[in-house]
């Protein structure tokens, strides 16, 4: 803590919180067990204190203060709300100093009321714009506002709006997608989708909101120089307007603004292209066609450059990206931003390997001044990513004209890329029949009568896939319903992971590499012998020749719709996040034979389903029940006959 712990336990004492019907101070929680009582939030009341010194000093702005707080704590606060707090907890700061906070809340004010007289002459471009004709003649004719801050558009009626002389249009966001990749928060976000969908100029606009500060120093990426210069021609056209006195450098290839601040346009060809930054710092990030770079090396080394010495910009350090679905870098990109969670949705960022929350460690590592002591952050996520969608409709100057019709001609895998912003298909994709919205469901409860079983693909070092499969017996349908996919889990480990799982549940057989059965050495029991002396059996999967790509061509034609039924023959709930993730984008063996790609290193769950698809599943027979209660050895699988 930042301040003497009896004064501050002095200052946030425990409360007793009956008859303030369900308010409960932005610094405390109520305590468990006991909602009548509300106890402090050290980890809150630490970054309060933290923004009252900052704020008493005149390093943070009330409204500046409210964003930090927000972003620190993930606790939202208004601008009145601080200011009240920070007459309650530090009542006997000087009056100057609260005289001086009030002054720049009616500042803030002010400053809002111009921001909305600036939307509503946005607004009034905006329509006037649309109504024109698309000639550049035109364009020229209407007026604008400079556009310092886009974070925000919205429709407003702009009849009465006059429009001042001398001003050139710039950039005005078009609603939807391109406004809400202007105003998100996040600190890394990728705006991804379709062709045409207004991304690369979204792109540009985004670092403009810091130009006038000295202290900014951005860097905008391509993967080739060839690419780069399409950027270069339309930050010419934007940015000496925007900012006159904008000075462009061929030889730094880099942009100078006015207040001294920065921006690099730059390429990386190669991945060790991003060592010639060691050492630099850069407060904005972006990348244009993140998924042109074949592996995730480029952002991940050039996030540990991201900071800043200016408070205001160390705050709103971010990185954006914008990209097509497609390219060497499909499936990372994929999943590091599109598989976590459903578009235009905040959440903490994963592991794109393991999937796991990246969160603050528990305790100071040892090059910490505090080393070993605990992190009051522990636990906590490290940052927020968000995806959101781009669409070619949402841009009005592309939709509708002849740039449609030459995406509407494509071969059908492109079309789904740059038409419809798939991400569910790449290109040399093994399965490309899946469709998200024909093989997901959202999850239901499982009849009792249906025959479950599961499939297993073991791994240590890389990763266990498990999965649970039920047959809808009208259908024939196999429903996967449970997903357990986890890494450094030992077979005794994973056996009581998966036991935990199905508790209450009548698992009829599971299947399990074969590979499981192969003794370690000349002593003690394999995998599998492991596994079902701790009660969690199996039997082994199929490993004849040929079996890998009979298992594929099954999974060919359980994906197909049956044209009777209208359905396929098996479905996925849609938590079962990383095969969904893994079948879009699993590559097609490019020597031609008919299996999948031997060189692809996340087939875990792939293997795993095609395990339980050739393990003849077939619906519960009345006459079957007896085999379940058979007698079964220590070490020997559930049964030796087709799984039953």
């Amino acid at each position: 803590m930042t301040e003497d712990k009896k004064r501050l336990e002095s200052v946030y004492p425990v409360k007793n919180g009956s008859g303030t019907r369900g308010r409960i101070p932005w610094a405390y929680d109520k305590k468990e067990g006991d909602p009548d009582i509300f106890i402090p939030n050290w980890d809150r009341i630490e970054v309060l204190e933290e923004a009252f010194d900052y704020m008493e000093a005149g390093t943070l702005s009330i409204r500046k203060a409210v964003d930090w707080i927000t972003v620190k704590t993930g606790k939202s606060i208004s601008h009145q709300g601080l200011v009240k707090l920070h007459q309650q907890y530090r009542p006997d700061s000087d009056r100057l100093k609260t005289r001086e906070l009030k002054r720049q809340l009616e500042k803030q004010r002010r400053i809002s009321r111009e921001e909305r007289k600036e939307k509503t002459l946005k607004a009034k471009i905006k329509l006037a714009r649309m109504r024109a004709t698309r000639s550049q003649n035109q364009v020229k004719k209407l007026a604008a506002v400079q556009t310092a801050d886009v974070s925000e558009t919205q429709e407003i009626d702009i009849s009465s709006v006059s429009i001042p002389e001398g001003r050139e249009v710039v950039f005005t966001p078009n609603p939807g997608p391109q406004t809400e990749f202007l105003a998100a928060p996040e600190t890394q976000v990728l705006f991804g989708g379709a062709a045409g969908g207004g991304k690369s100029y979204a792109l540009l606009a985004d670092p403009m909101r810091w130009f006038h500060k000295s202290a900014f120093n951005g860097i905008l990426l391509r993967r080739t120089n060839d690419e780069l210069r399409e950027l270069i021609m339309k930050s010419k056209l934007l940015y000496p307007v925007a900012f006159p006195g904008s000075r462009w450098s061929e030889k730094k290839s880099s942009w100078t603004f006015p207040s001294g601040a920065q921006l690099w346009l730059t390429y990386l060809e190669r991945d060790d292209d991003v060592l010639r930054y060691q050492g630099q710092a850069f407060c904005w990030i972006g990348f244009d066609e993140l998924t042109q770079y074949p592996t995730p090396f480029p952002w991940n080394y050039l996030a540990s450059r991201l900071r800043s010495t200016d408070p205001e910009l160390d705050v709103n350090t971010s990185m954006r990206a914008t990209s097509n679905p497609g390219g060497p870098g499909h499936g990372w990109v994929k999943r590091m931003f599109v598989d976590p969670a459903s578009p235009n949705t905040p959440f903490a960022a994963t592991d794109i390997n393991t999937g796991e929350v990246l969160t603050h460690p528990e305790f100071y590592g040892p090059s910490h001044p505090l080393a070993g002591q605990r992190n009051p952050m522990g636990g906590k996520p490290l940052l927020y990513r968000r995806f959101i969608p781009a669409s070619l409709y949402d841009n009005p100057y592309l939709s509708g004209g002849s740039y449609e019709a030459n995406l509407l001609s494509l071969p059908e895998d492109q079309k789904r890329q740059l038409l419809d912003g798939d991400w569910n298909v790449a290109s040399g994709a093994a399965f490309p029949e899946f469709r998200t919205h024909i093989h997901t469901t959202k999850p239901f409860e499982i009849p009792s009568n249906w025959r479950r079983f599961r499939s297993c693909d073991f791994g240590y070092a890389s990763h266990s896939a498990v999965h649970w499969f039920a047959i809808d017996p009208q259908y024939e349908t196999l429903i996967v319903y449970r997903e357990l996919y986890a890494s450094k889990l030992t077979a005794l480990e994973l056996a009581a992971e998966v036991l935990k799982r199905e508790q209450g549940e009548n698992i009829s057989y599971g299947i399990l590499d074969s590979s499981c059965w192969h003794q370690r050495g000349h002593m003690g029991p394999s995998i599998a012998e492991e596994m079902i002396s701790a009660g969690c059996r199996w039997r082994p999967s199929d490993r004849t020749q040929g079996s890998r790509v009979a298992g594929k061509n099954r999974l060919h034609e359980l994906l197909r719709v049956n044209p009777q039924t209208g359905r396929p023959g098996i479905i996925f709930f849609d938590t079962c996040r990383q095969i969904l993730a893994d079948l879009p984008v699993i590559p097609t063996d490019p020597d031609g034979s008919d299996d999948i790609d031997d060189r692809y290193a996340s087939d875990h769950t792939y293997d795993s389903i095609r395990y339980g698809i050739m393990s003849r599943p077939r619906s519960a027979s009345p006459f079957e029940d007896w085999l379940n209660s058979k007698p079964i050895d220590k070490y020997q699988p559930y049964d030796t006959i087709f799984g039953y």
